[in-house]
């Protein structure tokens, strides 16, 4: 009963930072700043000024890795998702595939993704953003990332734990 409430947790986990890593990826609030008296916005796909936004259509490498590793890692997290919810069921064809374990493998490489995906664009935007704009933050999509990412890490956490107390039981049950 416990591995199943660890489960329960690391999915309920995973279908909220799925969602988070989503919503943060498609919105255009990862920074905020004046420019020319006027507040704008930008995120990985558009930037806004005076109330129209644009396509980003410089192809820049911060821009292209960090949409990358926020697409790949959205990617990995719904396959983890799916892996957790068949670990529910005990009919598995293959003895040594722990679905339990895949899940948690899963959602730790969703976390990395998000953690490489975020600390480039923090790195490029403090570094160079950061002097180009004098008034700037960072907004709510970015933190969202960040947020998504503690969710798909805890979702590892969870599901690894379920993993462990599957395998203890295991081995108590054989001899």
């Amino acid at each position: 009963l416990k591995m199943y409430s660890f489960m329960g947790g690391g999915l309920f986990c995973a279908i909220v930072g799925n969602i988070l890593l989503v919503v943060s990826t498609a919105t255009d609030y990862w920074m905020q700043y004046r420019l020319s008296g006027n507040y704008a916005h930008q995120g990985l796909w558009r930037y806004c000024m005076s109330n129209k936004c644009y396509m980003q259509t410089d192809s820049i490498a911060y821009w292209n890795a960090t949409r990358a590793f926020m697409i790949l890692s959205g990617m990995s997290c719904f396959a983890g998702i799916i892996a957790g919810i068949m670990s529910f069921s005990h009919f598995s064809s293959f003895e040594r595939f722990n679905r339990s374990f895949v899940a948690g493998i899963m959602f730790f490489v969703s976390t990395f993704f998000v953690l490489l995906g975020m600390a480039i664009y923090t790195g490029v935007t403090i570094n160079f953003l950061g002097r180009r704009f004098g008034d700037w933050r960072f907004s709510w999509s970015y933190i969202l990332g960040w947020v998504g990412m503690l969710m798909t890490f805890f979702a590892g956490i969870f599901y690894i734990c379920a993993y462990r107390m599957c395998e203890c039981r295991r081995g108590t049950g054989t001899r």
